[in-house]
């Protein structure tokens, strides 16, 4: 008698793949992912995004974050398949149209806010969702949006100052969010 690879609770408590749909970057796109597959997981392996970073892979160091509708997020702790139709922007979806720097990222270059750069696409990200919603934020105000991120190289006191310094061109320019992504200024790239 042949038998089925596998126990009765072994074969039950097997849950295929799922097609996932998100819109990354501003484009659509499409992946296969099991339940146990991350967000993280998705954009690096799935879609070859890999700007974002697995550092703890326990949403403690924020190495991972992304934006999910707008709100930053650890990557490595969301379950992909519970933001199917959702909308991510990684540090992939930063640069202008052209390819080019946004501001946020030409603030961080000029202020030496990085060394090794690990934490750098989790701190950008940080910073763009706090500039969309607080356009001219003090420096208490950085400092609590970055207090998920964890840099191990810079003392932080750069990437604070990288964060005024590219409010204070948005300021200049006329343009909220530092031109990072927000309604009135669209995601470039991917």
């Amino acid at each position: 008698m042949t038998r089925p690879a596998g126990s009765p609770q072994e074969q039950e408590s097997v849950v295929p793949s799922q097609i996932v749909t998100l819109t990354v970057n501003g484009s659509p796109r499409e992946l296969i992912a099991r339940p146990s597959t991350t967000l993280l997981l998705a954009l690096r392996e799935g879609l070859g995004l890999t700007g974002t970073k697995r550092g703890c892979s326990q949403g403690a160091c924020g190495s991972c974050t992304v934006l999910l509708e707008g709100e930053p997020v650890v990557a490595c702790l969301v379950p992909v398949l519970t933001v199917d139709g959702a909308s991510v922007t990684t540090v992939e979806g930063l640069a202008d149209a052209d390819g080019g720097l946004s501001p946020l990222q030409e603030a961080f270059l000029d202020n030496f806010a990085q060394q090794c750069g690990f934490c750098t696409p989790g701190m950008l990200m940080s910073s763009c969702a706090l500039l969309r919603r607080a356009p001219a934020p003090d420096r208490d105000e950085v400092e609590e949006a970055l207090s998920g991120n964890v840099c191990r190289c810079t003392g932080y006191e750069p990437i604070v100052g990288a964060v005024l310094d590219a409010a204070e061109r948005s300021r200049v320019v006329g343009r909220s969010g530092a031109g990072v992504a927000t309604s009135d200024v669209p995601v470039g790239g991917h």
